[in-house]
């Protein structure tokens, strides 16, 4: 019997992590471990009111000063970490899960299925992310849950794009038409090879949706449609201390919104310098 030899092309690469990525890295580790810690960490029960601390410049006794209400507002970011980094991880995660898929099927499959769900990837596309959100909240009902489900579903074309796209040039190579010749079935080339080619795409493009969702979600809370009081998140807290922000205490509004930018400029920033990396393996 003669071997055939197959054009197999090399999955994964060597990587050099910079200094500058591993210290982003270290800083939203410690931020999510700070978030899970918050029982531990968190001077004061977050619902908590003291009328006379009402807001109050930061002191000893309350850090990043009190809110309206008297609430410390160092012990409300804590806790309010859990909620503001969890709804774009889980957005993220099911509109990935959801666009790899489809990007796959498509790219394989190809035809009519593929005019198909293209089109209707398009219409999707055409609605903004928070208006998505706005609508299915109106629908079902305030909260953390249909936002989350709301954005899931509008980041999906984008990334769903994004995956067939890589995967259709992949799937014209050489190699994979030797596989598929070879006896190999579509649904094995597409999770050995396929997948493997468009990782390091998703991984740059998952990590700039992630901010991008982050500042969405915040955005539905800051409307009132998002996370309800008395329940601590980013977004909702901008929103609650935008009055006492015009009366000279910026303390929660100013703590909030600082966190929002860091935590997506980091996360961006990571998403531009894997590009670049990425690109510089590709020259060599």
């Amino acid at each position: 019997m003669t071997s055939i030899s197959l054009p197999l092309r090399p999955v994964g690469s060597s990587r050099r992590y910079d200094t500058v990525s591993l210290v982003i890295v270290g800083a939203l580790l410690v931020l999510l471990a700070a978030g899970l810690a918050a029982p531990l960490l968190a001077p004061y029960d977050p619902n908590a009111t003291d009328i006379l601390a009402a807001n109050s410049a930061p002191s000893s006794a309350h850090w990043l000063g009190a809110d309206d209400l008297g609430r410390d507002v160092l012990s409300r970011i804590l806790y309010g970490t859990r909620l503001s980094l969890l709804g774009p991880a889980l957005i993220i995660a099911a509109s990935t899960l959801a666009g790899v898929s489809i990007g796959i099927a498509c790219a394989w499959l190809g035809g009519w299925f593929d005019t198909v769900v293209s089109r209707v990837m398009d219409f999707l596309f055409a609605f903004p992310g928070v208006l998505l959100a706005v609508l299915t909240v109106a629908a079902l009902d305030t909260g953390f849950v249909a936002p989350v489900i709301a954005l899931a579903v509008g980041y999906t074309p984008y990334l769903a794009r994004v995956v067939r796209t890589m995967a259709m040039r992949e799937r014209r190579l050489a190699y994979v038409e030797a596989l598929h010749s070879s006896g190999l079935g579509g649904w094995a080339i597409s999770w050995r090879h396929l997948l493997p080619a468009v990782l390091p795409v998703l991984r740059v493009q998952g990590a700039i949706a992630f901010g991008s969702a982050l500042v969405d979600l915040a955005a539905v809370s800051y409307i009132g449609l998002g996370v309800q009081p008395p329940d601590a998140e980013w977004g909702l807290m901008v929103s609650q201390g935008q009055s006492a922000l015009l009366n000279g205490s910026p303390w929660q509004s100013l703590s909030a919104g600082l966190l929002i930018v860091l935590v997506v400029v980091a996360v961006n920033t990571l998403g531009e310098r894997a590009t670049s990396a990425s690109e510089k393996l590709r020259e060599r």
